[in-house]
């Protein structure tokens, strides 16, 4: 990956008079915007949350939805152009529908895409699409019924799967796939995973795990590297790299799969970070803004906006966040420091 320059400010600098747009001190600047509609899931995955699953945000802690889509509006403005709805679970938000909706009657219309686990989208994929939803990931590490309910806690993955057909039927198309490989629990099973995706037709992305659980348990020795992921998958599948210019800001490195058309992506998170690139940020559910994944601060909308701030008050605070973006995450730096938010709180 590109290096990132140094930096012509360093993070106690001020933002410069008269920069527009959400723009960092490397040059980078956001047009994707993560935000989780809710810290809630149903299931309990071993490498994200205990089985007696963690403690809720309160209600009145939580944007409603004007203000979810007012602060979303905000971001629009200041050049977004997707936003991904994220959770926890995000299906659990009761006004799920409302919310597309609202952000679809945004102008300009960003791109409207989600992350769920599937469960209930059987239910929710043609309310969501006919709101405005243009496409859906599912998280789904593995296609064995017994190892699915042993890694998630839940017997659901029928459940998944139904949800992921009604999404493909709705048209949320590409349907894609997010699957993480786990160390001796469904990393000898990564072909099987993808041979049963190019029969449905939907794209699988393989993401590196990372350290966001709230065990604190991570250990980078435990992870399931993309060089190993390829190397699985090769035993099966001739995989040829599409051209790096192809793949912009985007997180995967995609492989066409037996000379296509079909593809497979691979999210080297850890092991090849792609920092340089990266034009994300992230609203929390209570309303806090986040401009890496792996931040240990934020800044608080959800405060100013309820005490009377003005738009362009927010956008100057939204502004702020982003300047203070630091160049890379820093998982391989010896003062290194997992976020205290495990991901179901801040979103993916």
């Amino acid at each position: 990956m590109t290096r990132l320059p140094d930096p012509t400010f360093r993070s106690a600098a001020p933002r410069p008079e008269g920069l527009t747009g959400l723009a960092d001190q490397f040059g980078r600047v956001a047009r994707d915007l993560r935000v989780s509609v809710t810290d809630r899931c149903n299931l309990r995955c071993t490498y994200c949350m205990p089985a007696e699953g963690l403690p809720w945000m309160p209600k009145p802690d939580m944007l409603t939805d004007d203000e979810l889509v007012r602060i979303v509006g905000l971001f629009v403005r200041d050049g977004i152009t997707q936003v991904r709805l994220t959770g926890g679970e995000p299906l659990l938000r009761r006004s799920l529908v409302d919310v597309v909706a609202a952000i679809s009657a945004l102008r300009p219309r960003p791109k409207i895409a989600m992350t769920t686990n599937g469960v209930g989208l059987d239910r929710l994929a043609r309310p969501l699409a006919a709101a405005g939803l243009d496409r859906v990931n599912v998280s789904l590490d593995t296609i064995d019924s017994e190892t699915f309910t042993r890694l998630t806690r839940r017997d659901r993955l029928s459940d998944v799967e139904a949800g992921l057909k009604a999404a493909a039927d709705a048209g949320l198309t590409p349907v894609k796939v997010n699957a993480v490989a786990m160390r001796g629990v469904n990393d000898a099973d990564v072909a099987d995973v993808l041979a049963w995706c190019l029969d449905r037709g939907y794209e699988l992305r393989f993401i590196e795990q990372m350290p966001l659980d709230a065990q604190h348990a991570w250990e980078r020795s435990d992870m399931v590297s993309a060089a190993e992921i390829r190397e699985r998958l090769s035993e099966r599948f001739t995989l040829t790299p599409l051209p790096a210019a192809d793949r912009g800001s985007a997180p995967a490195e995609r492989f066409l799969v037996d000379g296509g058309p079909a593809t497979v992506g691979i999210i080297a998170s850890v092991s090849q970070p792609f920092c340089a690139a990266c034009d994300r940020t992230r609203l929390t559910a209570d309303g806090q803004v986040r401009n890496c994944l792996f931040s240990t601060t934020e800044t608080d909308l959800r405060g100013p906006m309820r005490d009377g701030a003005t738009d362009d008050e927010l956008l100057g605070l939204m502004r702020g966040e982003m300047w203070r973006k630091r160049r890379g995450h820093g998982i391989d730096a010896p003062d290194f420091v997992q976020p205290d938010r495990p991901m179901s709180a801040i979103g993916g």
